[in-house]
């Protein structure tokens, strides 16, 4: 059973250290395009940040910007706490991954190695339900850690002949349209 009325994904939050830095990055390197800006936030009276965020409850929620990239929306939040070690770190449960379609997954990674990106290894093969011809992926990082992946699959993936509606393609948005192992056009 599915949630009454679930569409997708609306946007994907993502705790930064430095909002400038993070700007810098996600604008200049991703190509995310910047919308508005909020905060700061605190509660100091209540516990509702504990509650409702899980932080501790003195914690200043100083900044947080909205990004548009493509059919996703970023949400970047910058916080304060008196005590940090009630932060999750970044490898630990809480800690995040974005990844992001590409079409051309080398033309990708040459940019941001170009642009002085820490990229991990080499890009690998996609095996598995996952698997396609050119289908490969890449983990990188941002300036503060973050763990990002990109992902291509430019000939559909290994499991699509096997359903009638394949998973979200972002090379392909119209979910009732059915990919094929030819290339785009």
């Amino acid at each position: 059973m599915t949630i009454p009325g679930l569409r997708g994904v609306d946007h994907v939050g993502l705790t930064v250290p430095d909002m400038d830095q993070a700007l810098e990055f996600f604008v200049e390197v991703i190509g995310c395009e910047p919308y508005y800006r909020m905060g700061p936030f605190r509660d100091d009276d209540t516990d509702s940040f504990r509650d409702q965020f899980g932080v501790h409850p003195r914690s200043v929620l100083n900044e947080i910007q909205l990004l548009r990239l493509g059919n996703l929306n970023l949400e970047l939040f910058v916080w304060d706490s008196p005590d940090p070690s009630e932060a999750p770190a970044l490898n630990a449960s809480g800690g995040h991954e974005l990844c992001l379609y590409v079409d051309d997954i080398d033309s990708a990674i040459g940019h941001l190695r170009d642009l002085g990106v820490d990229v991990l290894g080499e890009k690998m093969e996609l095996t598995g339900p996952e698997a396609g011809e050119r289908a490969s992926f890449v983990y990188f990082r941002a300036p503060w850690g973050l763990l990002l992946e990109l992902i291509s699959y430019p000939r559909g993936r290994a499991y699509e002949p096997e359903y009638s509606r394949p998973l979200w393609n972002p090379a392909r948005p119209d979910p009732s349209i059915r990919t094929s192992r030819e290339a785009p056009t």
